[in-house]
Order: structure tokens, then sequence, then C-alpha cells
């Protein structure tokens, strides 16, 4: 059983495959960064399980690199090029994301592309019905939370300089597609109902109300609360951010409140089963409630099928994962625990599209 929030917290010495050059890096920061100046002490970063994220200190300061895995990747993943635009966009516009400082789109230095960004002080929490929060304080994050993506979502891209950042338009059916591709390179067993989603998704995509910036994993453990309060301080990995459909966004952030609990603490968070009016966590009517009137979007006529999509493609996203364990290019020790949440995932989304009706 996996203690997520201590399995996840904190950094670690890298595996030697994940290991940096100091000297190197080092001398290309302080051409790069204002002020950057060496010794660096690397340590690697334990959450994630995408893109190996360092904790570099130095005597000018603490920074996070954030680089690509060595080895053979799926096509368009691992998009730390994409995650550099759209923070230092984001950042000039007072949305709360780390600073930004440059980006390396060369291996020579670091392996693989890289870009470093500001640390931002404050705490991750790994478990959505935060064990360590007293009711007024989940009540306030959670809130805290639907306005932040809110917020995002009511951004014009072309205002912001993202009128560039993706096509926009027919995302749902841009990202079926994707998924089921990046599903068929990954897979390590046959999964009814993955094959089932793949074919049932296509047909039955709703209307698209606006075009947005979409962060593509927005939850709690993508997130940096301040130490003391209950206050967002910064949104993290945006590995999958893009210009798309803000409904899809918002609903994967409602997964959790559908998300089948595992049994090894491995995959993503649940609230399934939690009371969550003695929590003080907000039911999953409420959430949608505030979000649809913070945006003026219809969020409930279409809720089944967008449900059903996000499950699909999180059940997609942990299959990568595996694959990166057949692969070899797993950045995360317990990579491999996300084997067991891909069928009961997939199972999930099957039987929310069949209560679709339609």
């Amino acid at each position: 059983m996996i203690d997520r929030q201590s399995a996840f917290s904190g950094t670690r010495l890298p595996a030697p495959d994940l290991a940096l050059d100091p000297e190197r890096l080092g001398l290309y920061l302080a051409d790069h960064i204002d002020g950057f100046r060496s010794p660096i002490a690397i340590r690697q970063f334990k959450g994630g399980q995408s893109n190996p994220t360092y904790r570099l200190e130095t005597s000018s300061g603490v920074y996070v690199l954030r680089r690509k895995p060595p080895g053979k990747l799926l096509p368009s993943a691992h998009a730390i090029e994409r995650e550099y635009h759209v923070m230092r966009a984001l950042h000039r516009v007072g949305f709360p994301v780390p600073r930004v400082r440059c980006l390396c789109e060369q291996s020579e230095t670091a392996g693989t592309p890289f870009y470093v960004m500001d640390h931002v002080d404050g705490r991750i929490v790994w478990e959505p019905a935060m064990p360590d929060a007293d009711r007024a304080e989940r009540a306030a994050v959670f809130d805290a939370m639907v306005t932040a993506l809110a917020d995002l979502h009511r951004l014009d891209p072309a205002a912001i300089e993202l009128g560039d950042f993706g096509r926009g338009e027919n995302y749902v059916a841009r990202q079926i597609a994707r998924w089921s591709d990046q599903y068929r390179a990954s897979r390590t067993a046959e999964i009814v109902e993955m094959n089932r989603m793949i074919d049932w998704l296509p047909a039955r995509i709703p209307k698209q109300q606006r075009i947005s910036v979409v962060h593509g994993d927005f939850r709690l453990d993508n997130i940096i609360l301040a130490a003391d309060r209950p206050e967002i301080r910064a949104v993290i990995d945006w590995e999958l951010a893009t210009l798309g459909d803000p409904v899809a966004d918002f609903t994967n952030f409602l997964m959790q409140w559908r998300m089948p609990p595992s049994d090894t603490g491995a995959g993503t968070g649940s609230l399934v089963g939690l009371d969550l009016d003695q929590l003080g966590i907000p039911d999953l009517n409420r959430v949608i409630a505030r979000y649809e009137g913070c945006t003026g979007m219809a969020v409930r006529p279409d809720l089944d099928f967008y449900l059903a999509y996000n499950f699909f493609r999180i059940a997609a996203i942990l299959q990568g994962i595996v694959g990166r364990v057949r692969d070899g290019t797993a950045t995360n020790p317990n990579a491999a625990a996300m084997a067991a949440q891909v069928r009961p995932i997939a199972e999930t989304a099957w039987r929310i599209a069949e209560s679709a009706g339609r």
C-alpha cells in the first residue's frame, strides 16, 4: 500500500540514468539566468509520473528544473517546451504559476531538453480528502480550485499571446484520436472497455461552447498551496495544456468524485465513499453549480459524456506510464503500480457511457 503523501512528497537523489552534471548545467544556467551562481546541489522530486523534475539549490537561490525523460517517447508527449510557453504567458497576466527562467531545447547540457523556473514555497497535498486539514480549510481550498480553473477558462487566449497555442476547435475529437493512438502504442494487455470507448466516443461529442486555455490535468496535487493558509500559490504540471474545450478540462477535475479507489494507493486520488459534508468538501452538484455560475457555461447537459471521455483519457495516460515501465523509461519508482488502475478506470468509463443512454 502506497502512502501517497509520503511516497510523492519531498526529494531523493536522482537515479543514475536520470542524474545531471552539475558543472555543465551550472555553466549553461550562468549564461541564461540573470544572477545565477553555482555550485548546484541537485535532488529529484519524488512526485510526478512523466517529466523528471529536480530541485536546484544554489548560492543564488532555489530553482526547479523540468526535463523530458531519456529514451523512447510517445509522439507529442512530454511537451516541456509548451509548458514553458504557457507558464510564461500566464505569469505575465498574474495567473498563479511559477516564474520561468530559461528554456533549453537542445540535449547537450542535460541529456534532454529542459526548462528552469523559480521554486515556489508551499505544500502539495496528494490526497483530495486533505487528511491533515480541518473542515473550513478543505472548503476554502476546493472553492479556490474551482475559482482558479474558472479564471483560467475566462482568459482570452489571443489577449495573453496564446492565440496560436493550439487549434482550439474540435478539442475533444482530437484528444480522443490522440489518446486512442497512444493507448494502442503503449498497450500491455487487452482491455475490452477501452476498445469499446474508442468506438463509442467519436460519434457522441457535444458542441464545444468556448475556446479556452486548458490545463489538461487540474487537480489538488498539481497545485502548490501556501504553507499556512488555503491559498493557491501556483498551479504546476502544464504538460497537457493547450487551447481547447473548457468543459472537458473542468470535468477532468470532477473525476475525483467518481474515481474508483485504489487498493494500492497508486493512480489518482478519490473522494468515493467519503462523508463529504463532514469533511467540508462540496459535493459534485455544488462544484458544478459554482463553476457554471463563474463561467456562464452549461456543464450538466453533457456531464455523462464528458466524464466518460475523461475516464477513458486518464486510463490511456496511465497506460502510457505502464508502457514506459515496459520500455524502461519510467521516472517514478511507483510507476509499475499504475498497471492495476487502468482496467477499473476503463470499466468506470464504460459504465458512465452506458448510463448516458445515447
